[in-house]
């Protein structure tokens, strides 16, 4: 089992509120986004009529993550999905990451053989291991004001990706999950790339616009024709029907000048 970076928008406030002036001077996003993502988590959860585990149900077709998923999560997605049979679309409201890699990649196969939409709202946060679940999507939907993070994974040994040949077992489970969502390989090879630039005990922030880039608008990969539909404010990216990744920070792990920027 690897350790889930589960980095709560609770945690992330509460460091900048105690980080230097100099620090939280730099954009006023960034207490002010913190603020944000708990609002918009804590208005799915005042509508929500059911809940499994991370999983809250708003009406008869929606649901949202709103928490860390671990081994238990593809058990509870499938009761909620039995229960509830005519969701098609999934929010993924304030999602930290995973404490259990394995049950994440098998939730997000869960989510694409379930043929659910993926919602990332305006204010929704969406970080480390919840990022592959951003994939699943038989279509997903990006808007403006959504926010992300990806660091490097860590295992039980303290070793990371780069510890391991990049045709190791502990690699190739990601690449095999990114092609199994739609991407093709120069994609899937890029975007791992780019998650493992960054150190696990550090996190890379981006918004929108960039995630949507990394779904093929303009960072030099292309996406196939039928990935994509037109949009401006917001994306919908259509994937073909379909193991994603974690790490771990705390207070001591989360680097804050990531975290502001």
């Amino acid at each position: 089992m690897r350790k889930a970076f589960a980095l709560s928008a609770r945690t992330i406030l509460a460091a900048m509120m105690a980080a230097s002036a100099s620090l939280l001077a730099t954009p006023s996003h960034a207490d002010e986004g913190a603020a944000r993502f708990l609002a918009s988590a804590e208005a799915y959860e005042a509508h929500a009529i059911a809940r499994f585990g991370p999983f809250q149900v708003v009406d008869a077709g929606r649901a949202a993550l709103v928490d860390v998923t671990d081994e238990r999560s593809p058990a509870q997605f499938a009761a909620m999905m039995r229960s509830y049979p005519q969701i098609r679309t999934l929010a993924l409201v304030e999602c930290p990451g995973t404490f259990e890699d394995r049950a994440n990649l098998q939730l997000g196969r869960m989510i694409r053989a379930a043929g659910l939409a993926i919602h990332v709202p305006s204010g929704g946060s969406v970080r480390s291991g919840g990022v592959e679940l951003v994939f699943a999507g038989q279509e997903l939907r990006i808007d403006d004001g959504a926010e992300f993070a990806v660091h490097a994974w860590e295992d039980e040994d303290g070793l990371q990706a780069t510890d391991y040949a990049a045709t190791a077992a502990e690699n190739m489970k990601y690449l095999a999950y990114y092609r199994e969502m739609g991407l093709s390989a120069d994609q899937a090879r890029a975007f791992y790339a780019m998650t493992n630039s960054v150190p696990f005990e550090r996190a890379r922030w981006f918004g929108a616009a960039e995630m949507r880039r990394w779904l093929g608008k303009g960072n030099g990969v292309p996406t196939p024709p039928s990935r994509l539909a037109s949009g401006s404010d917001n994306l919908t990216a259509k994937s073909p029907s379909g193991s994603p990744k974690l790490a771990y920070a705390g207070m001591d792990g989360l680097d804050l000048v990531s975290a502001v920027h």
